[in-house]
């Protein structure tokens, strides 16, 4: 049986801290072991490949993201977060390019307590597909 969780508090500190310090931040969330599958990319296998491909600049290209959903396995140390993403960046010419899409993530509880993300997946869509995917309500 799988059961709904409230979502996490740290995710407001995950988002904060991306937003402050972009790719180098997104990386540290990873497990050792982590997968990052992004849109039309090659994997990323493990923390220290994900950092080296995670790089952005915030002050250059800045990722939010709005989970929809929330979901805990039944023994408690793995579930998943699902929602919209947003890239915002500017092109060569100095105008604004904004990249929209939906996301999972995996989260596995470490020895140590702490919850780190064991897969994290995007996949683009376009800006006016808006919320394209929510479910009508009492469909849940």
């Amino acid at each position: 049986m799988v059961r709904r969780q409230a979502l996490p508090s740290w995710r407001f500190r995950i988002a904060k801290d991306v937003q402050a310090r972009g790719g180098a931040a997104f990386a540290e969330w990873f497990a050792e072991d982590g997968v990052a599958l992004g849109n039309g990319q090659a994997p990323s296998i493990g923390k220290v490949a994900i950092a080296k491909s995670a790089n952005w600049d915030p002050k250059v290209y800045q990722l939010t993201w709005t989970p929809t959903d929330a979901q805990m396995g039944p023994s408690g140390d793995m579930g998943y977060t699902w929602g919209h993403f947003e890239g915002h960046s500017k092109d060569a010419n100095g105008n604004p390019v904004t990249v929209t899409g939906r996301y999972i993530t995996v989260w596995k509880k470490q020895a140590n307590g702490q919850w780190k993300v064991a897969l994290d997946a995007g996949a683009n869509e376009p800006v006016a597909a808006g919320d394209c995917c929510k479910l009508p309500p009492g469909e849940r």
